[in-house]
């Protein structure tokens, strides 16, 4: 019970933006060690008292915990991946969720073990599949934070009988001494963490703040020891593993390192996140005036994808610089047209509020697509531009030369173009080729900006085939903003079908491309769409034109973290 925690303040932590701090990987780490250690104690204990403390016991236990860690660590990812690749609506998506936790905690039961174990692990299965800028996550979320953890907590302090603490000091002393012991034992646990890593002491807080507060773990643990009947005393009433004192003793040390925890979580959190305000290169105020993203919606196929690529790769403390296009050609008069924009930009307006950000929606008419992205470009001061292919759709030469070149020559944005394959959530890895020399181009702090945005906002890992000075370069920032970077040495691109034989049928393929007579520009790059159509059918790819030196107008750098 003492050493079992619950992270009940996490949504703190959340709602300041530091989830990704080292502080709270460790106390989530921790959280889930100490929670199945303890559990699976309580299960032996459990088993002692029934008297089947026997070898078959011991095998049956240590059999059935295996065969549930593995159905949970192997089957659930497959399953889940397989259900988001071929269903997005989200309602079904959220069901689906709690469908799979349901079952977990079921077979974490069979396995003899407490079903809170089984839920915590398919969080932490699932967890990569739900990126934190999508609509699920955000449900996940609000519904977790204003419904679960109140009715949680309700229920808490209904099991509690406050009469107890007036018929004696018993209750009174066992709660007493079990809140000192658990507050002690888990302020050292954080000092000694502190010390040994050198983490300065809001980190500390955090490490405290999330481990003390006990709950769910200690609540199940307690009921469990108290359903536990020993035998009878001699006025018949039934002698317990743990007694009642204990019992309010122990939901008394829940509401008070439940209390202690969220000011010290708040505290440390609130510090964390005015530091690391702090040390961006850009203000708040300046970010604002400087990302704008431009998402063209033309078709129904694509346009949840691209509006949750544009959520990832934006930055996250900006909730209103998404801006949606659709284009009506003056050419093509069609009554319809207007109807279809609406209704598209609508279900693109209401994906992007799902996670509290707002779409301005725009409907354009003139005589061409790329006139009306190019103008749109112009009049909003566009920095990002996000283009959708569609699945069954080859990316054509004609497309990449007049289409894009028609843009390229236009505007000064960083131009993403996207096929998705398969829903973002589902990918496992991006690889991105980066050609030499890229780091010499005005637009690489930008793209870098939106990469780094994306690993961290999807927590999906990225690999990049680079030339070894680029990779010094990106090397440097990955030690001054942390991300799941690796690197591979890719120094001539006429090697770029090696990635063939890497990549695999989860990974997203990005290709940071450039412009004709340009330092990072690769002849190779012209068989770019060939290799694509190709040898890569079965991925989702992204071309990524950067913003280059051609153009004289004034753009701020990009920061890092997002």
């Amino acid at each position: 019970m003492l050493a079992s925690h619950t992270l009940i303040t996490y949504p703190i932590v959340s709602k300041f933006g530091v989830a990704k701090n080292r502080a709270v990987n460790i106390s989530i780490g921790g959280t889930m060690i100490t929670d199945t250690l303890a559990l699976l104690v309580l299960a032996a204990i459990a088993g002692m008292t029934d008297g089947s403390n026997d070898s078959f016991f011991w095998t049956k236990l240590i059999t059935s915990v295996i065969i549930f860690a593995i159905i949970i660590f192997f089957g659930f990812p497959i399953i889940a991946r397989w259900f988001f690749k071929r269903y997005s609506e989200n309602i079904l998506q959220y069901i689906f969720v709690l469908g799979m936790v349901f079952l977990a905690g079921f077979l974490a039961q069979l396995a003899g073990i407490e079903a809170i174990i089984g839920a915590l692990l398919a969080g932490l299965t699932l967890n990569r599949m739900i990126p934190e800028t999508s609509p699920l996550m955000n449900r996940i979320q609000f519904v977790g934070n204003a419904l679960f953890i109140p009715f949680f907590l309700i229920g808490v302090g209904m099991l509690i009988d406050y009469r107890v603490f007036f018929h004696g000091w018993e209750t009174i002393k066992v709660a007493s001494i079990m809140t000192v012991a658990a507050i002690f034992s888990k302020f050292a646990a954080a000092w000694i963490t502190q010390k040994t890593y050198n983490f300065s002491i809001d980190e500390r807080r955090l490490i405290f703040g999330l481990s003390n507060s006990k709950a769910a773990a200690t609540l199940a643990a307690v009921l469990v020891g108290y359903n536990i009947i020993l035998g009878q005393n001699a006025y018949g009433e039934p002698i317990r593993l743990l007694s009642e004192s204990i019992l309010n003793g122990t939901i008394l040390m829940i509401f008070i390192t439940c209390t202690i925890s969220s000011f010290i979580t708040q505290k440390g959190a609130r510090n964390i996140a005015l530091d690391e305000a702090s040390e961006e290169k850009v203000s708040i105020s300046e970010t604002e005036g400087a990302e704008k993203i431009l998402i063209a919606v033309s078709n129904n196929a694509n346009a949840d994808e691209l509006i949750n690529l544009s959520l990832a790769v934006k930055s996250r403390k900006l909730t209103d610089n998404l801006y949606g296009l659709h284009i009506i050609e003056d050419s093509y008069p069609d009554n319809n047209s207007d109807k279809k924009a609406k209704k598209l930009l609508e279900k693109a307006a209401s994906n992007a509020s799902a996670v509290d950000n707002y779409l301005h929606q725009i409907i354009r008419y003139d005589i061409n697509p790329l006139n009306g992205i190019v103008n749109v470009i112009r009049e909003y001061k566009i920095t990002d531009l996000i283009l959708g292919l569609h699945e069954h759709k080859d990316i054509s030469s004609s497309f990449l030369g007049n289409f894009t070149e028609g843009i390229l020559s236009k505007c000064n944005t960083t131009t993403l173009i996207y096929k998705p394959h398969q829903p973002l959530s589902t990918i496992k890895r991006h690889l991105v080729v980066v050609p030499p020399k890229a780091e010499k181009e005005d637009g690489f702090p930008f793209w870098v900006s939106r990469l780094w945005s994306m690993s961290r906002n999807t927590g999906i890992p990225v690999v990049i085939y680079s030339s070894l000075s680029t990779r010094n370069i990106l090397g440097d920032l990955v030690k001054k903003h942390p991300a799941e970077v690796s690197f591979k040495e890719l120094s001539d691109w006429n090697d770029f079908l090696i990635l063939s034989r890497d990549i695999k049928s989860d990974d997203n393929l990005i290709a940071i491309m450039s412009r004709p007579d340009m330092p990072s520009y690769q002849e190779a790059m012209q068989k770019v769409p060939f290799y694509l159509n190709k040898y890569f059918t079965s991925n989702s790819f992204m071309l990524v034109y950067p913003v280059q030196k051609i153009y004289s107008v004034e753009m701020k750098p990009a920061s890092l973290i997002s």
